[in-house]
């Protein structure tokens, strides 16, 4: 919850990778909250009233994830949510006149997401959530100890640099310094 407030703040794309990221944890638990308690919450160097929120906090996600069918799989709506947000700033984007940088930015990874969605078999996703799921695929591969494909690093090195461009123009349209 503290990373997650902070990450939301600064850069939505991290954001959303580390609530995928909490999701499966969640799972990775069975969505027992004595196991979150014991195993996660517990290594929080905080006091008990942050980690009374902390916990509540879990506990509203494992209510959400039971409530919304995802137990085994897929997203929290609230999460679906930031990818629908996203894609609505993304399309706006790119149908600015005063964003050629975020356009040609977007233009330079499109092969890969292309590619990506071939190698998937996977059409019906949009392209930033095919961007999300490679990056997230990677970090857990990363995190697995496998190996990178150096194409894939390639891949991956210009998603990542995108979605960066993405979370800079989603920070100055909160701030209402994003001119489209």
């Amino acid at each position: 919850m503290i990373i997650a407030s902070q990450k939301k703040k600064e850069n939505i794309a991290e954001y959303l990778l580390y609530m995928w990221q909490v999701e499966d944890l969640i799972r990775a638990f069975k969505l027992d909250m004595d196991q979150i308690d014991q195993k996660l919450i517990s290594q929080y160097q905080v006091d008990d009233e942050q980690r009374a929120v902390i916990r509540q906090w879990y506990s509203d996600l494992c209510d959400m994830m039971r409530l919304e069918g995802v137990e085994q799989s897929g997203h929290l709506q609230i999460n679906k949510n930031v990818i629908i947000e996203l894609t609505d700033l993304h399309n706006r984007l790119l149908n600015s006149t005063k964003q050629a940088f975020y356009t040609a930015g977007f233009y330079k990874t499109l092969p890969f997401i292309v590619e990506l969605r071939a190698k998937a078999g996977e059409h019906k996703k949009g392209e930033l959530e095919t961007c999300f799921d490679a990056l997230y695929g990677t970090l857990m591969l990363k995190m697995q100890g496998k190996e990178i494909s150096e194409p894939t690093q390639k891949a991956v090195t210009q998603i990542s640099s995108f979605l960066m461009l993405l979370a800079d123009r989603y920070n100055a349209e909160k701030t209402e310094e994003l001119e489209l």
